[in-house]
């Protein structure tokens, strides 16, 4: 899958639509998203053009790979959610439900979560 430059999070880190954002650095963009899943749920987006996993770990370089991961857990403490515990999930494509082709986590807190999938 092309990278789309007018998805909304390429939109969001260009500044054209608004976002209550929670942290930024040089290689990743962190804010709430506007219809949370759990009490606290934050996207945290590299500010590469990566639509997924998959792509960002092939192209992205060590720097801003490391830079990533560092800027996912700066903000769960950031937050305070590392004493009482988070989940951080990635989509990738149409079979897990990735909506917006940009590479995001999600980070999830503020409640017991629970299972994620249910054993069949």
């Amino acid at each position: 899958m092309a990278y789309d430059t007018n998805n909304i999070f390429a939109r969001i880190l260009r500044g054209e639509i608004p976002c209550q954002k929670v942290y930024e650095d040089d290689h990743a963009f962190a804010f709430h998203d506007i219809k949370p899943q759990a009490r606290v749920h934050v996207l945290v987006i590299p500010k590469g053009a990566y639509v997924s996993m998959d792509d960002f770990s092939f192209q992205a370089s060590e720097r801003e790979i490391a830079g990533f991961i560092r800027a996912v857990g700066k903000v769960a403490r950031d937050l305070g959610l590392a004493d009482p515990g988070y989940r951080i999930l990635a989509n990738h494509g149409d079979d897990s439900g990735q909506e917006v082709p940009h590479f995001h986590v999600h980070i999830f807190a503020g409640q017991r979560l629970g299972r994620m999938i249910q054993p069949r």
